[in-house]
């Protein structure tokens, strides 16, 4: 199972389709693009110190458990998820959508709509990630290092995986995204 699937593993797609007035499949495909650009953009935020100070902050507020299990899409705090793809993707976000919507057979619309969503969902991933691996509590510079390790190693467990679905995460990330990662908020 690729790291996108292990993020994505508790959504019901027929619900979250529902959600956002999509079909299951065409949500499913947006999904898989958004989440890797949604990794990368915390990774580079993550590049600089006080954006991994950040970004571990941020995960340490999200509870795990929203990835161990069933998703109720329905429950997911979007207004958080608004915050968290501000922050990520910066001044940035809208350019991020549309390409990602260009990927997806030209949907922004519902790039726009799944991007709050997911976005809860990949910060409880992480933080599922660090606390197997750092014990208790995700702030402070070694938590830091340790949310370095989790992003890389989840970027490029997508990467393999979606490579298996040709389309690699890289393309998306280099493509789709281009210079604008570096241009998120720290």
């Amino acid at each position: 199972m690729t790291s996108v699937q292990d993020v994505l593993a508790g959504v019901d797609f027929d619900q979250l389709a529902q959600q956002v007035g999509g079909d299951p499949a065409e949500v499913r495909a947006a999904a898989e693009a958004a989440v890797p650009a949604l990794l990368g953009g915390m990774q580079a935020n993550a590049n600089d110190p006080a954006g991994a100070a950040s970004l571990a902050e941020a995960v340490g507020q999200h509870d795990p458990a929203l990835a161990s299990g069933p998703v109720d899409v329905t429950s997911v705090d979007t207004g958080d998820g608004e915050a968290i793809t501000r922050h990520v993707f910066g001044d940035a976000r809208d350019d991020v959508v549309n390409q990602l919507g260009g990927l997806g057979g030209g949907n922004s619309a519902l790039v726009r709509k799944l991007l709050p969503i997911l976005a809860p969902i990949v910060l409880s991933y992480l933080a599922k990630q660090m606390g197997s691996r750092a014990g208790s509590g995700t702030a402070g510079g070694a938590a830091g290092g340790v949310l370095g390790t989790v992003l890389e190693e989840v970027l490029k467990g997508a990467s393999q995986g979606s490579a298996t679905r040709g389309t690699s995460a890289g393309s998306i990330l280099g493509n789709v995204l281009g210079g604008l990662l570096g241009r998120g908020r720290r």
